[in-house]
C-alpha cells in the first residue's frame, strides 16, 4: 500500500514542477528532459510515471476537471441549499479553482494557440471539456424551473449568461493576467438573483 501512495506522491510533485516548466517555457518550448531535470530525476526515471510531455498536461487538466466535478456534484447533492444557491455556491467555487489553477490556465491558452497555429480548431476541444459543465448547470436551472423555485426562464440562456460568468473568469485571469477574478462574484450573486422567484 505504502508503494502505490508513493507513487501518487511522487506523480503529483511531478506535476507540480512540470506545471512550472509549462509556464516558463512554454507548452512546445517544455521538454521532457527539462521536466525531468526540474524535478531532479532522470528522463529514464520521469517515463516510470508518464509516457511524455502531453500525457503529463492532460493528466494535469484531468485532475482539475475532477477535482471542479467533485466539488460541484458535492453541491448538487447538499439537501440544505435551495436551487439559487446551489448555482451560486457552483458558480463561486468553480471561480475560486480557477483562480488556484490560474498557472494552468496559462499553460492551456498557450496549449490553444499553439494548435490554432497548427490548423486544428481548439474550440472543438474545449466545447468536449466543458459539456458536462454546461448539463449540470442547464439541469439546475431546469430542477429550479420545475420546483418554481426560478422564474420561467429559456434554459439555454440561462446556461448562457451562468457559463458566461466563467468565461469571463478566465479571460481576466488568463488574457488579462488578473490575479484573481474576484469582482466577478458580485455579477454571480447578481445574476442568480435576477433568475431566483
Amino acid at each position: 500500500m505504502s508503494i502505490i501512495v508513493e507513487h501518487e506522491k511522487r506523480r503529483r510533485e511531478i506535476l507540480e514542477r512540470a506545471l512550472d516548466v509549462f509556464v516558463d517555457e512554454g507548452f512546445e518550448d517544455a521538454t521532457f528532459q527539462k521536466i525531468a531535470g526540474r524535478c531532479g530525476i532522470t528522463r529514464t526515471t520521469l517515463y516510470i510515471y508518464f509516457k511524455n510531455k502531453k500525457e503529463i498536461f492532460n493528466y494535469s487538466i484531468k485532475q482539475l476537471l475532477f477535482n471542479v466535478e467533485t466539488r460541484i456534484q458535492q453541491i448538487v447533492k447538499d439537501a440544505s441549499l435551495g436551487i439559487g444557491d446551489k448555482i451560486s455556491a457552483v458558480l463561486l467555487d468553480i471561480i475560486g479553482q480557477l483562480e488556484q489553477n490560474r498557472r494552468l490556465l496559462l499553460v492551456i491558452l498557450d496549449y490553444l494557440l499553439l494548435l490554432s497555429k497548427n490548423g486544428y480548431d481548439p474550440e472543438t476541444r474545449i466545447r468536449r471539456r466543458v459539456l458536462k459543465l454546461r448539463h449540470i448547470l442547464a439541469s439546475l436551472v431546469i430542477a429550479g424551473i420545475r420546483a418554481g423555485e426560478l422564474m420561467p426562464v429559456n434554459v439555454k440562456t440561462a446556461d448562457d449568461l451562468l457559463y458566461g460568468l466563467i468565461e469571463t473568469a478566465i479571460f481576466r485571469l488568463v488574457v488579462l493576467k488578473r490575479e484573481t477574478a474576484g469582482d466577478l462574484k458580485q455579477a454571480v450573486v447578481l445574476a442568480v438573483k435576477g433568475l431566483v422567484r
